[in-house]
């Protein structure tokens, strides 16, 4: 997904020369044809996070538009501090763009594991925050990032290799994308995982269940009026994401149900549990080992439905 967001940034920059981007020393192999054609809007700022979102923050203060780009870890929790309090509270033009969600760097250990970055970020004021899926998913939230005026993060994993979106021409920010059409039961998803879940809910048919699934690139703002529509048309709803099951996805679509005329429908949340992921090992390891591999999630489903709770 960062190529996707390079060649977007290229073509915006061809546009604003008031384009930056910095990076804390990351981005190789990827960055450079933004470095070759605007060595100006460029800056390595190096292992120096907190500086990176400080520099970034005075470059926006001169009208400038910023893109800071570095893993979630280093990018997120770490600088904390400045984009809550130079970003956020300033209402700044800097885009975050953070890469390795959830269990993205798996191999690295429990302080690589990203699993509350959405909360986090859905709770700092003025914040868009955007949690692409696939390639077209990558290519609208990106454009929706730099149209926005004011602060935005973006969580960008691996483009999967089959695209399950033929456009997203046609999407309005906060909206659901309908991914594969179902009667029924619905399974909303954000991210990477979305391409696990069309596997789970074909697996779900072959059951007896007419799934619809619907990725939400968009965690804030999320249309509650689209939420309303999806409940209305569903016996269920299943909330799936590759994050903890605090803040993210689930909690904005059950806070918009518990305070609307849906909030008696079979809802259940899919996610991590709030605990610390210490086991090291690949992504779809540590997916399978809690509770997010396919078999394991149409196990839960099932019961789920059946049993109406």
């Amino acid at each position: 997904m960062r190529n996707i967001f390079i060649k977007k940034l290229i073509s915006e920059a061809e546009k604003n020369k008031n384009l930056y981007l910095l990076t804390g020393d990351l981005g190789y192999n990827a960055f450079e044809p933004f470095q070759d054609k605007f060595p100006e809007q460029f800056i390595n700022i190096g292992v120096a996070e907190n500086n990176m979102v400080g520099i970034g923050s005075g470059l926006a203060l001169c009208g400038k538009k910023v893109c800071i780009y570095s893993i979630i870890p280093f990018l997120i929790f770490r600088s904390l501090e400045q984009i809550r309090n130079n970003i956020c509270h300033n209402n700044l033009d800097v885009k975050l763009v953070g890469v390795g969600g959830g269990f993205s760097y798996g191999n690295q250990g429990i302080s690589h594991n990203t699993t509350e970055d959405l909360a986090i970020m859905r709770s700092l004021p003025n914040m868009l925050v955007l949690s692409p899926g696939s390639r077209v998913e990558s290519e609208v939230a990106i454009d929706a990032m730099l149209e926005h005026d004011g602060p935005a993060f973006i969580r960008l994993g691996q483009a999967p290799k089959k695209e399950y979106l033929n456009s997203g021409s046609n999407y309005r920010l906060g909206d659901g994308l309908v991914v594969k059409e179902g009667v029924g039961v619905s399974l909303l998803s954000t991210g990477n995982i979305t391409s696990d879940v069309i596997k789970l809910a074909e697996k779900l048919d072959l059951e007896g269940f007419q799934t619809q699934v619907i990725s939400f690139l968009s965690i804030k703002p999320i249309n509650h009026q689209y939420i309303k529509n999806v409940a209305r048309s569903s016996r269920a709803i299943f909330t799936i994401e590759e994050h903890s099951i605090i803040g993210g996805l689930g909690s904005a679509v059950s806070e918009i149900l518990m305070e609307s005329e849906y909030s008696n429908i079979l809802f259940k949340r899919i996610a991590l549990d709030d605990k610390c992921h210490k086991t090291i090992g690949s992504q779809e390891y540590l997916k399978n080992i809690n509770g997010l591999g396919i078999d394991d999630m149409a196990e839960n489903i099932i019961n789920c439905y059946n049993n109406g709770n």
